[in-house]
């Protein structure tokens, strides 16, 4: 495996994964997927502060460079690209606007934060021109904008969606979990026990009804929780064919967001 700070003489067509660093199993998951798409396999590591409206947060962000370049290889990565900021940003800044579904659910706890997201993806697609760019669903507000932002601006580009790897416990996998106690871990194991309950109900109301189960956990501070239709990221209704359960919120300072199909498609209210 390469390590390079600019891409050249990329062997095309590449898929590729882009990541923050701190990498875990979950960041491994998607390399995988992308080396059963092309030979070459790119990973990028690029702390975007654009998509940070807490400069505390950005400031406490992990850094792991050895551990990442280890598990970047080992998962099947032939070129590990970890660009400047003056690369992906090297003159007056444009920023993408993430609409008002980027001012939704997450958009709403934090502004700006997909318009960060999208504007950085774009120049990261437009540097490294990719066949196929993986994204896993745990982001899945993140990963509907970006089909939405490549679908306009970079229709050549496969978005592929990769599911959400979980720890033994149910917790889905997050650079952020270092962060957390074993105490904090444990109680975090509530998203995944309260998105599977919601998520195996047989229509809305139901569901809805379990999920308030999150809104009675003294250890976690919420943010939302809520069921929305897949095809639109909106609030799910009646009319809604595939619909997914959402939830993000806090553990001891530490914002974790998680979310879950519905295991019944045709759920209604």
């Amino acid at each position: 495996m390469k390590e390079v700070d600019l891409l050249t003489d990329l062997n095309n067509p590449c898929a590729f994964v882009p990541t923050m660093g701190a990498l875990h199993a979950g960041h491994q998951s998607l390399i995988r997927r992308a080396r059963e798409l092309a030979d070459e396999v790119v990973v990028s590591i690029f702390v975007n502060p654009l998509q940070f409206e807490n400069k505390d947060d950005l400031a406490k962000y992990p850094s792991t460079p050895k551990h990442d370049s280890e598990l970047a290889s080992e998962a099947g990565a032939t070129i590990l690209w970890r660009p400047s900021y003056q690369s992906i940003y090297p003159g007056e800044l444009e920023k993408l606007s993430s609409g008002q579904i980027g001012r939704s659910f997450e958009g709403v706890h934090r502004p700006g934060h997909f318009d960060g997201v999208l504007t950085v993806v774009n120049r990261l697609f437009e540097l490294s021109r990719p066949k196929y760019a993986i994204f896993g669903e745990k982001d899945f507000q993140q990963l509907f904008l970006i089909k939405e932002m490549a679908a306009k601006l970079h229709p050549e580009i496969q978005i592929i969606a990769a599911p959400t790897i979980r720890d033994n416990s149910g917790l889905a996998l997050s650079s952020r979990n270092v962060r957390l106690s074993d105490q904090g871990l444990e109680g975090a194991q509530v998203i995944s026990k309260v998105l599977s309950a919601s998520s195996s109900e047989s229509s809305l109301t139901s569901a809805r009804q379990a999920l308030k189960q999150i809104e009675r956990q003294d250890s976690f501070t919420l943010d939302y929780a809520e069921i929305i239709d897949e095809e639109s990221f909106q609030v799910a209704d009646e009319s809604s064919i595939k619909t997914r359960v959402i939830i993000a919120g806090w553990i001891e300072g530490v914002r974790l967001i998680d979310n879950m199909a519905m295991q019944n498609s045709l759920v209604r209210a």
